[in-house]
């Protein structure tokens, strides 16, 4: 848990502290007051990256530098970003060092914001990025293993655009890295997608109070047991329409989940109550999922996120808060409060 945090030249800050209480902290101030800019903050400070922004558009408007400081319960860290002479991070962590934080290292945080409840309507992209950062959270490794991929798809795409003399000759060099990579990241979504089936039908109808089917389907290519070599045998057969259009058409990268609520696909028949409820079953579950595999509770964070469920799933939410160290930002401090017992949480006014 973090006890407190000081933000220095950081976003809209100049210099501000605040303290938090180990159950739920109400963070309460009107649009444009810098709510969302501490949740950002106290994100950075766990996992070590913005969820919204370059490190060089962190300090504050023509500072050269910003600083946060975070009490937590068992060590104290802080991350300096230094702009001049050029960019850089450092972390330090009981007073050692670090350029980055490793996967043991990271505070765990669960993040809810309302763009996460068009998860359903957006691209393929959006998809794919939520559940590898889940996946990332949740497994040592995957982290390292989908920059590796990232890696080897940007030097292939990279020989493509040059033309079909040096491609020729290096590419299958890097079809079989994508290959390999490609077919480790399609088996850990899968194994992820499987976890989140066996509970997210059970959650959802808590939440939705009647009895629904909750299907996540994951959209690989190739089945997985033989997935590298089929990812592979489809590169070399693809090399001259990839080559046309410059860019790699097979892979992880190309892959979406879809899910699908009493066996129709939710983004296109859900209604909007519903979307709600699949979020909350999914944020419910990414609790879950985050503590078990790291042995701690994470830190749920929740930018703004009340006024956008009704009465019940806000009384749905509230049930899952009381077992972790929860902040939540409103413009209507009423809105929130009405659902915690006095004494249940603290009131943090910016």
């Amino acid at each position: 848990m973090i006890g407190s945090i000081r933000l220095q030249n950081f976003r809209s800050y100049s210099d501000a502290s605040f303290e938090f209480e180990p159950g739920v902290n109400i963070i309460v101030g009107p649009n444009a007051s810098g709510k969302t800019n501490l949740l950002e903050a106290v994100m950075l400070l766990c996992r070590g990256n913005s969820y919204r922004a370059r490190d060089m558009d962190l300090p504050q408007f023509d500072k050269p530098w910003a600083r946060l400081d975070g009490n937590f319960d068992n060590h104290d860290r802080t991350l300096k970003i230094q702009l001049d002479p050029a960019a850089d991070k450092t972390f330090e962590i009981d007073g050692k060092v670090f350029k980055r934080l490793g996967y043991e290292r990271v505070v765990p945080v669960v993040y809810f914001e309302p763009n996460h409840l068009q998860l359903m309507s957006r691209g393929p992209d959006q998809r794919r990025e939520y559940f590898d950062e889940l996946l990332e959270s949740s497994r040592p490794g995957f982290k390292t293993l989908a920059a590796g991929y990232r890696r080897a798809l940007a030097q292939r795409n990279t020989l493509l655009k040059h033309g079909r003399g040096r491609a020729a000759q290096q590419l299958f060099a890097w079809d079989v890295r994508l290959s390999e990579a490609g077919a480790q990241i399609a088996r850990a979504r899968q194994d992820l997608t499987d976890d989140i089936n066996q509970q997210i039908s059970k959650t959802y109808s808590q939440i939705a109070r009647h009895k629904s089917a909750v299907e996540l389907n994951y959209q690989s290519q190739f089945p997985a047991e033989n997935y590298a070599s089929r990812l592979l045998s489809k590169l070399q057969s693809s090399v001259e329409r990839d080559l046309e259009r410059g860019f790699t058409g097979s892979g992880p990268h190309r892959e979406d989940f879809v899910f699908y609520l009493n066996g129709q696909p939710a983004g296109l028949s859900a209604s909007r109550g519903e979307v709600r409820s699949l979020l909350l079953a999914l944020k419910i579950f990414e609790l879950g999922l985050i503590e078990k595999a790291r042995g701690q509770k994470p830190i749920f964070l929740l930018d703004d996120v009340f006024s956008e469920l009704d009465g019940a799933r806000r009384r749905a939410l509230v049930g899952r808060l009381k077992k972790h160290q929860t902040l939540i930002t409103t413009t209507d401090a009423d809105s929130v409060v009405d659902y915690f017992a006095a004494g249940d949480h603290r009131l943090i006014s910016i």
